[in-house]
């Protein structure tokens, strides 16, 4: 169970999948699919499941497939892993209506994106995050990327929340800014555990005192994935380094179009019948198609 400034207690540590979620050529959700899927991520050393959020398509599903996918992974993981769900949103009142929902049908945690669009203020975030926080009894996982939101969790935002709101307990760093990371964990204090965002900068992440990454190359990669933050959490350092470098390639493909169209044209080489992205996400061109799956050969998981 997690306890806030033990680490020990922490939601979770090593490689947490954000799964993608499966389609049928209908559009519909293919749970056949996504509950074959969960088996084998824990089956191959997944150390969380991260359901609905940016890979799993959160922006086009409505209310209740949103939840009643939510509801499924936490059915269908059974306790043995956590299970950490996507409820964030611009909307602050929604945000929180879905989190109570998600906590209602036994998830873990939340992860928690920065509002988008409308962006916020450094004071807005805290209100924002805050106000979510509290309306639950379950851990958050706040969620930094800028590249897709416009707006950025600053690290004495982000130590205000670890420190003065007690359900904050993480965040997902995807900023790409290593120097960001460092005083995000200076000024936090151990009050926040970090996760990397960047499936490319698992190691160096880890290795400023990380304690794992909610990753997109696990869904096609699991024990590969698993592995590279185990040797962190070991303090192998070169092995993670060794493991990192020879998965670059790879990381690069699945961010060459749009994230989840990579991953999702690559689990379907993989023979995973996750179906077509909803629109406004597209099938992968086939360029891009042919250069993921020689990435994909060479890294030895097709």
């Amino acid at each position: 169970m997690y306890e806030k400034g033990n680490p020990d207690m922490a939601i979770f540590k090593g490689a947490g999948v954000a799964i993608v979620t499966p389609m049928k050529e209908n559009g519909e959700i293919n749970y056949e699919v996504f509950g074959d899927l969960i088996e084998d991520q824990i089956q191959n050393g997944t150390d969380a499941i991260i359901a609905v959020g940016t890979t799993g398509e959160a922006p086009t599903l409505d209310d209740e497939e949103h939840l009643e996918a939510i509801r499924f992974v936490v059915e269908k993981t059974a306790k043995r892993i956590p299970v950490i769900a996507g409820t964030g949103s611009n909307n602050t009142a929604h945000a929180v209506m879905m989190s109570k929902e998600a906590e209602a049908a036994g998830a873990d945690g939340l992860l928690l994106v920065a509002p988008y669009y409308n962006k916020a203020t450094q004071n807005g975030l805290k209100e924002h995050f805050r106000v979510i926080a509290e309306s639950v009894n379950i851990p958050s996982i706040l969620y930094n990327v800028p590249s897709r939101t416009g707006s950025n969790i600053l690290p004495a935002t982000a130590a205000w929340l670890g420190k003065n709101v007690k359900n904050v307990a993480a965040i997902k760093e995807a900023s790409g800014n290593i120097s960001q990371v460092a005083q995000t964990i200076e000024l936090a204090e151990g009050s926040l555990d970090v996760y990397s965002g960047n499936d490319d900068q698992i190691v160096p992440l880890m290795s400023l005192g990380g304690i794992g990454v909610i990753s997109v190359l696990s869904n096609v990669a699991p024990r590969q994935a698993h592995e590279i933050a185990q040797a962190c959490l070991d303090g192998d350092y070169a092995k993670a380094a060794a493991l990192q470098i020879r998965a670059l390639e790879l990381c690069r493909q699945l961010f060459c179009e749009v994230n989840p169209i990579p991953v999702k044209a690559a689990l379907c080489m993989q023979g995973w019948a996750v179906g077509a992205p909803r629109l406004p996400l597209t099938v992968m061109e086939e360029a891009h198609q042919e250069m993921l799956k020689k990435a994909m050969i060479e890294y030895g998981c097709l």
